[in-house]
């Protein structure tokens, strides 16, 4: 029992969050970022919440030591106080190059271009730079998503066009028709003999 209460104590010290990436996210977008784009709980890993470390019993506690010597990139890991982004972060560029990207978090973006967590269309590295949230898939950039959303619905869209202007025609024809009736009526025009 002291054992657990002493690894918990000196946890919190060693694993602090990296708020370098953060402010960097925060400054580049001008967003407000908090550390849920990387971690399970929106104010970091220290505390005693769900998703901190203090509130890990002994096999979260394992899955944790086990994220943290993922050293070298192409590890899978399923850390308790990361998200499914921090997680891929870890997998994609182990955590050696993650302590290293702290004194140059514009490298993470480069390192996270090739994934799309959340299947948006925007890439991850891409939501990093832009202060979105790589695991939510309405949560980006809107010029971005709309561009995406046009792509992906071109078909859509072009036979809602298609369908449109051929209403339109039908509807040119139908007035057409209802003025040649009307003129019918007030003895303006005549019916074609059949």
């Amino acid at each position: 029992m002291r054992g657990l209460v002493l690894t918990l104590w000196l946890l919190p010290s060693v694993a602090l969050a990296y708020p370098e990436f953060q402010k960097f996210s925060q400054v580049t977008s001008g967003r407000g970022v908090n550390c849920a784009m990387c971690h399970a709980h929106p104010d970091g890993p220290d505390g005693v919440k769900a998703g901190q470390i203090g509130s890990l019993d002994a096999a979260a506690l394992d899955r944790l030591n086990q994220a943290r010597i993922a050293f070298e990139p192409g590890l899978s890991v399923d850390s308790p106080i990361l998200n499914a982004f921090g997680d891929e972060i870890i997998k994609t560029v182990g955590k050696k190059a993650v302590l290293a990207m702290r004194a140059d978090p514009a490298a993470l973006a480069t390192a996270m271009i090739l994934t799309d967590l959340d299947g948006d269309g925007i890439m991850d590295g891409d939501e990093y730079l832009d202060g979105t949230h790589p695991l939510d898939p309405n949560h980006g950039d809107p010029w971005k998503l709309a561009v995406v959303n046009l792509g992906r619905h071109k078909l859509d869209l072009l036979l809602l066009a298609l369908a449109t202007v051929l209403g339109l025609y039908g509807l040119g024809h139908i007035l057409r028709w209802f003025g040649h009736e009307a003129d019918v009526a007030l003895g303006k025009g005549s019916r074609p003999k059949q």
